[in-house]
């Protein structure tokens, strides 16, 4: 009994060293790494049949955060695209209003220094006038026996400056007789057509005079009218463009001040102070103590009405 027991160990023994290696591996428990390899490779599969379109974010699974599809990253795409160009278009804008506040400090300079050198060059001419007062008189004498007769300028210099101040040197001229200036007489008659209050009459007279004689002295004196005419007219839009084209044009002349005074009573009427402040100081910074004691005290009364600081 105990030899057929040995034969029958001796037997299984050979039978299992002659069973094929493949056989015996197939029955060995797989280690972690090929289970993980399978698992991805199900999960690859369960993926493309669940997202045909294309594979899921790496957020996919995860509770609270949904996958993005193609859709939401070509609307994302787009959007960010988008705001590239808008502060691209940011930039552009802000180098190009850099530019132009250049430009505007550099012309501002220009005008400045140009309106100095103007102001040089009046002083210069008013102190060679003034040098050559005293030979005037000579010549007053001759206009006869009536130089009282003539209209008094001081009559209405507290209702109407510009009356005042612009037409003593026509009285005078027209009273010389011989001595006859046709520009002087051609600015005389709009002025008093502008004292009589027919405004459309006045400013059809004074632009035909600043027409004809362009280069006259007293062309700041008809614009500066025109824009009053305006202004008394109610017109303040077309009157503050007058008074502001009249200072510009010729900031040297005798009523570019008053123009810059009435320009700020004309933005008053359109409901501007802030602006019209702004041309009482633009006056005092060009003009100063220039501005003659009529022109100042009524510059004092209209900067009180619009409060200027």
């Amino acid at each position: 009994m105990k030899s057929l027991r040995y034969f029958a160990l001796l037997v299984a023994t050979t039978a299992i060293s002659l069973f094929p290696a493949p056989a015996i591996a197939q029955h060995q428990p797989a280690t972690p790494e090929q289970r993980i390899d399978r698992l991805e490779r199900q999960v690859e599969q369960v993926q493309r049949q669940v997202f045909p379109r294309g594979r899921p974010a790496d957020t996919a699974g995860v509770a609270g955060e949904p996958a993005a599809t193609q859709s939401s990253v070509a609307t994302l795409d787009q959007r960010l695209d988008a705001l590239e160009r808008q502060m691209t278009d940011m930039l552009r804008q802000s180098e190009e209003n850099g530019h132009r506040l250049q430009t505007i400090e550099a012309d501002l300079a220009k005008v400045r220094t140009d309106q100095d050198q103007r102001i040089g060059a009046l002083e210069q001419r008013m102190n060679e006038a003034a040098t050559a007062v005293p030979v005037a008189p000579q010549a007053v004498p001759e206009t006869g026996s009536r130089p009282s007769t003539s209209k008094p300028p001081k009559t209405n210099s507290s209702a109407k400056p510009e009356a005042s101040t612009s037409m003593a040197p026509g009285t005078s001229t027209a009273a010389g007789g011989p001595i006859s200036d046709p520009g002087e007489d051609a600015y005389t008659e709009g002025f008093k057509l502008w004292e009589a209050g027919s405004f459309d009459q006045a400013m059809t007279s004074l632009k035909a005079f600043v027409t004809a004689y362009p280069k006259h002295r007293r062309v700041s004196y008809a614009n500066n009218l025109i824009g009053r005419s305006l202004l008394s007219k109610g017109q303040a839009r077309a009157a503050a463009e007058a008074f502001l084209a009249n200072y510009r044009g010729n900031p040297s002349g005798e009523r570019a001040p008053d123009s810059l005074l009435y320009l700020g009573q004309s933005l008053m009427q359109l409901g501007q102070p802030g602006q019209a402040c702004k041309a009482y100081q633009e006056l005092d910074a060009v003009y100063g103590a220039k501005i003659r004691p009529d022109l100042k005290k009524l510059e004092a009364d209209a900067k009180s009405q619009a409060q200027c600081s």
